[in-house]
């Protein structure tokens, strides 16, 4: 057993009881060691570095200027193209799976099982390229999957799939069995209990993963950069890093245009940061 209590919210050091502190002041002490150190990075770093060269760098308003509107109309946009491509995608798929892995059938389980084991182990960017190049091999003379939003929602969405089918599994069998089996007795198939008892209520259930995992697709986009792109298909990252490099105004930008793009990013990831945490209050107060 040791005698130090030296953790947050731990019982008094044997030094604190020689010094008679009570549990709450020794953990005054300890905390208020622990803002003083906080203070200490904070002040040390901000003495020591070259914020002026920083500003110039990363903060260039004269360069936000000039790249903030290619960077909404082209880079946000495609980003939540791509991103609504994906996540439509991962929501099809995903439901099918989901429901072939609670199949009595055994084949039905054993399909879901491969498809989600071989997705969620590959690379989203392993994934994007097989489909990129891929099938534009197996179906030469189909329009429909040379389109590049196509591919890449196919790209990424087949990879979110895995995740979303277990996560709709989950949904569905957090519904209690008693409600399948009330709207049975009442006269139901199967497949209309599942659709419009067990299936609307499991929707409600896993909206907060949900969106955790739009939020994951949206920060994916990023990799369709990996596929090479034309200029009115760039995303933030992209046109963010060629901006950086002066790829498109032919003028070195610095890595300004870098923070602008993140700063997109967190426009669209934020709020659905906070839904989530706002559904999740709610449930929870539901629970209670």
């Amino acid at each position: 057993m040791t005698e130090s209590g030296a953790g947050l919210g731990g019982p008094p050091s044997t030094d604190a009881r020689r010094r008679g502190l009570t549990r709450s002041q020794s953990t005054f002490v300890v905390r208020s060691a622990q803002y003083l150190a906080l203070i200490a990075v904070i002040v040390v770093i901000a003495l020591i570095g070259d914020w002026s060269r920083f500003n110039t760098q990363f903060l260039n308003l004269d360069t936000v200027g000039k790249t903030f509107p290619r960077m909404l109309k082209v880079g946000l946009v495609n980003t939540l193209l791509f991103t609504l491509a994906a996540f439509v995608v991962a929501l099809v798929v995903g439901l099918v799976v989901a429901l072939m892995k609670i199949s009595s059938f055994w084949l039905y389980r054993a399909l879901a099982n491969i498809y989600i084991e071989i997705f969620r182990g590959l690379p989203a960017l392993v994934v994007l390229f097989l489909v990129n190049f891929g099938l534009p091999v197996v179906f030469p003379d189909s329009e429909f999957v040379r389109n590049f939003y196509v591919k890449v929602g196919l790209g990424l969405g087949l990879t979110a799939a895995a995740y979303v089918a277990e996560t709709i599994r989950g949904g569905i069998q957090a519904v209690p069995r008693g409600q399948t089996e009330a709207a049975r007795s009442l006269g139901m198939s199967q497949g209309r209990a599942m659709a419009t008892i067990v299936l609307p209520q499991a929707f409600r259930i896993i909206i907060p993963p949900m969106t955790n995992q739009l939020i994951y697709l949206v920060k994916d986009s990023s990799l369709v950069y990996a596929l090479g792109v034309t200029a009115q298909q760039y995303e933030l990252t992209k046109l963010g890093q060629l901006f950086a490099t002066g790829g498109v105004t032919g003028i070195n930008a610095g890595s300004t245009p870098l923070i602008l793009s993140g700063v997109f990013y967190l426009v669209i990831t934020l709020p659905l940061s906070q839904v989530v945490a706002a559904l999740e209050r709610r449930q929870a107060k539901r629970r209670f």
